[in-house]
C-alpha cells in the first residue's frame, strides 16, 4: 500500500560505497545515461575516510538523490541493509534496485531487471551471471563455495546483490534480521516471488577488488548462517552418524581388548580417539544450535537504531542551482596588499 507521507519515486538505486569515489561517480553518470525514467540515487557511504563520496557527484550527473554517511564502517552487506531500511521508512517506488558501485554490476542491465519486475508477476528480480570477469582462482573457489552451500543448505544460490525489488520486497527485507547477515540469502528465505534475468558481469571502473580468499570465505559462511536451521539438521544427522560409528568402533575395541586380541597400548589410543570424536560431534551440534537461535531470535533494527547508524544525510543542490553555480564566472583574484 502506498503511504502518502513518503516521497514517491519511479526507480531508486541503492549502492554501497567504501573508499571508491571514482567508480561510484562513473556509475552514477552511466545510470543517468542508461536508465529511463531517471533514477533516484541512495548511496550508502560506508565510513570512508580517504576518499568519501559526496552528493555533488549525484548533482553533477543531473540526478536527484542522497548520500547516507554511516557513523562507522559496517561492511558491504550491512551497508545495503541500511539502505533498504532507509528506503522502506521514507520512500515509495516503482522499483528499488540494489547494485554494487564499482561497475561490475553494469548500469545497462538495470532496465532489463526493472522491466521484468514491472510485468507484475514477481516481487523481486535477480541478475544471474552469464559471464564472469574474475580471475580463474576466484572462480574456482566461488564454485567450491556454491557446492558447499548446496550441500549444507539444500539450496542453490546463483545470484548476488544485483536485484530489482518491489516495495513489498523492500518492506519485507527491511524487517528481516537475515538481511543484515547476507542479502541474497535473505531474499531466498523471504518466500517472495523471484524472477531471473541473465546478465554479464562487467569490470571495475577503477582500482582493484577487495574481495580476497578470506573475504570470500566469510561471505560464504554468512550466507549459510541465514539457513542455520537447515544446516543444523544436516550437521546433526552427520554428527549422529559419526557418533554411532564411533560408538560401534568403541564397542568393537572393548571386545577385542577383553578377548585378548588387542596389542598393548592400542586400546587406550583407540578408545581415547573415539571418545574425542563423540565429544566433538556433540560440541559441533551445540554450536550450530546456538547460532541458529541467535540468528532467528534477534529483533529487526528499529528506526531509532537506524538514526544512530546514519551519521548524516547529504543531498545535492537542485539541478537548476547546480547549473547556475557551474556557469557563473569565477570571482577575480584579490590583489595582494602592497601591490602596485
Amino acid at each position: 500500500m502506498t503511504n502518502p507521507d513518503r516521497a514517491r519515486k519511479d526507480i531508486i538505486v541503492i549502492m554501497p560505497v567504501f573508499e571508491d569515489r571514482e567508480s561510484a561517480s562513473r556509475l552514477i553518470e552511466n545510470l543517468a545515461t542508461y536508465c529511463t525514467p531517471a533514477p533516484f540515487i541512495v548511496a550508502v557511504e560506508d565510513g570512508s575516510v580517504r576518499d568519501p563520496l559526496s552528493a555533488s557527484a549525484i548533482g553533477a550527473a543531473g540526478l536527484d538523490g542522497e548520500v547516507l554517511h554511516l557513523s562507522r564502517n559496517m561492511g558491504h552487506q550491512r551497508a545495503i541493509a541500511v539502505g533498504v531500511a532507509h528506503v522502506a521508512a521514507h520512500y515509495d517506488a516503482g522499483a528499488v534496485v540494489v547494485m554494487d558501485s564499482d561497475g561490475e554490476d553494469q548500469p545497462q542491465s538495470v532496465m532489463p531487471l526493472v522491466d521484468r519486475l514491472w510485468v507484475g508477476d514477481v516481487d523481486a528480480v535477480v541478475a544471474e551471471r552469464r559471464q564472469r570477469s574474475e580471475s580463474l582462482r576466484f572462480r574456482f573457489f566461488y564454485q567450491v563455495y556454491r557446492i558447499l552451500f548446496q550441500a549444507m543448505t539444500g539450496r542453490l544460490i546463483r545470484f548476488g546483490n544485483f536485484t530489482a525489488l518491489s516495495m513489498r520486497a523492500v518492506r519485507r527485507l527491511s524487517v528481516m534480521q537475515e538481511t543484515w547477515v547476507h542479502v541474497a540469502a535473505a531474499l531466498i528465505v523471504s518466500r517472495l516471488r523471484v524472477g531471473r534475468v541473465a546478465t554479464d558481469r562487467g569490470t571495475r571502473y577503477a582500482g582493484s577488488s577487495r574481495m580476497n580468499f578470506v573475504s570470500l570465505a566469510l561471505h560464504g559462511l554468512r550466507s549459510m548462517m541465514v539457513f542455520a536451521e537447515d544446516v543444523l539438521v544436516r550437521v546433526g544427522l552427520f554428527c549422529a552418524l559419526l557418533a554411532t560409528l564411533a560408538l560401534g568402533l568403541l564397542v568393537t575395541a572393548v571386545g577385542l581388548k577383553v578377548s585378548g586380541f588387542a596389542t598393548p597400548g592400542w586400546f587406550t589410543a583407540a578408545a581415547g580417539l573415539l571418545i574425542l570424536i563423540l565429544m566433538q560431534a556433540g560440541v559441533l551440534t551445540f554450536v550450530t544450535l546456538m547460532i541458529s537461535g541467535m540468528n532467528r531470535g534477534a529483533a529487526p533494527v528499529s528506526n531509532a537504531a537506524l538514526d544512530g547508524i546514519i551519521d548524516h544525510i547529504e543531498r545535492p543542490p537542485s539541478l537548476t542551482t547546480w547549473l547556475a553555480e557551474k556557469s557563473a564566472p569565477e570571482p577575480p583574484l584579490e590583489r595582494k596588499r602592497g601591490a602596485a
